[in-house]
């Protein structure tokens, strides 16, 4: 069995109440249980939401030598936050960017990620499927390593 970190970025509790046209109505809470029962009898999932990028940077070194990969929707840090970038740099495990949105699609300044480079890979544009999406395909990863 896998161990995986889901992180949540900034305003993401507010996610199914913030901008149900683009995020949709689907709460966290919801998402949260929707991966945990994805994950039964493959994965053990450490899940975070936190609105502080320090936070998010103790949580990724915090896990070094627990988790096996991790899930991390940045939100808005995604196209700025450099040090979240060094952090994912420096953790011994793969790292999959993860947004309901296709943030290229929206507002000019949503279109550049600067984790995106040294993520594993994307999924983004499926709404809260994205993460379903995206802890089935770091598990199918792990697996073939």
């Amino acid at each position: 069995m896998k161990n995986i970190l889901v992180l949540h970025g900034p305003n993401l509790n507010l996610t199914g109440r913030r901008e149900p046209d683009v995020y949709g109505t689907t709460t966290l809470d919801d998402i949260n249980r929707l991966l945990e029962a994805r994950a039964v009898n493959r994965a053990q999932l450490r899940i975070l939401q936190t609105n502080h990028e320090g936070t998010l940077i103790d949580t990724l070194q915090d896990s070094i030598g627990w988790a096996d990969g991790a899930l991390f929707n940045p939100g808005a840090l995604t196209h700025y936050a450099y040090a979240l970038r060094d952090a994912i740099t420096a953790v011994d495990y793969p790292v999959v960017e993860v947004h309901m949105s296709v943030p290229a699609a929206r507002e000019d300044f949503r279109h550049q990620s600067v984790i995106a480079p040294v993520a594993r890979g994307q999924v983004a544009g499926f709404g809260w499927y994205s993460y379903l999406a995206a802890l089935d395909t770091l598990l199918h990863l792990l697996e073939a390593d």
